[in-house]
C-alpha cells in the first residue's frame, strides 16, 4: 500500500512537469541570447504565450527618445502580456559602445528595465538568426533603427512598425492591445 501511495504522489507531482515538456517552442521563438544587463543565456521561447514586441535599437540615434515610449508601453500592458526584448544593433554606426556602455547608456539615461540583448546585427546575411527569421515572417526587413516587430501569442502574425512609428503612437497601441486581446 505504501508503495501505491508513493507511485500515486509522484504521477501527481510529475504531471505539470511532463506536460511542461511536451509543450513544443514555435520555430520562431527558438533562439538563445545572452541578455545584456547579466550576460545570461536565455531562450525567446519562454515568452512562448505573450505577445511580444521586438525592437532593434541604438544608443546615438534620432529615434533614441524612442526607449521612453517603449518603456511606457511595457510598464502599461506588462500585467496583460506584452514583453518587450530590445536588440542593440550598430548596422547603422549608431551603436558603437561595448556591453557596458550600452547598458549603463540605458539604464541612465532611459531607466531601461525591459529585457535588453547582447549587441547583434539584425539586416542582411550577418543578421541574428531570429532577426532573419522576424523578417521572412513579417515579409521586410529593418531599414533603419527602432524598427519594431509585433508578435502575437501564437506567432503566427508577426507585424512590422517603421522606424518612425512611435511605441505610443494610436496605430501601435491599436494593434498590441488587439493582439492582448486574443487569447489563442
Amino acid at each position: 500500500m505504501k508503495s501505491l501511495s508513493a507511485l500515486a504522489l509522484l504521477t501527481l507531482f510529475s504531471l505539470p512537469l511532463t506536460a511542461q515538456a511536451g509543450r513544443v517552442c514555435p520555430d520562431l521563438l527558438n533562439y538563445e541570447f545572452k541578455r545584456l544587463l547579466s550576460g545570461n543565456t536565455e531562450s525567446v521561447c519562454q515568452y512562448q504565450g505573450q505577445v511580444i514586441l521586438v525592437v532593434n535599437t541604438a544608443s546615438r540615434c534620432g529615434l533614441t527618445p524612442q526607449f521612453d515610449a517603449l518603456l511606457k508601453i511595457y510598464v502599461q500592458y506588462i500585467s496583460q502580456g506584452l514583453v518587450v526584448l530590445g536588440f542593440p544593433s550598430n548596422d547603422y554606426k549608431q551603436e558603437p559602445g561595448q556591453v557596458e556602455q550600452i547598458i549603463e547608456f540605458c539604464k541612465l539615461n532611459y531607466g531601461v528595465d525591459f529585457r535588453m540583448y547582447e549587441k547583434s546585427s539584425v539586416t542582411g546575411a550577418m543578421a541574428n538568426p531570429f532577426y532573419k527569421a522576424l523578417s521572412t515572417s513579417a515579409g521586410t526587413e529593418p531599414q533603419w533603427n527602432f524598427h519594431k516587430y509585433l508578435i502575437a501569442r501564437d506567432t503566427k502574425a508577426v507585424i512590422p512598425f517603421g522606424s518612425h512609428v512611435e511605441p505610443g503612437s494610436t496605430e501601435m497601441r491599436g494593434k498590441i492591445e488587439a493582439l492582448l486581446e486574443r487569447k489563442d
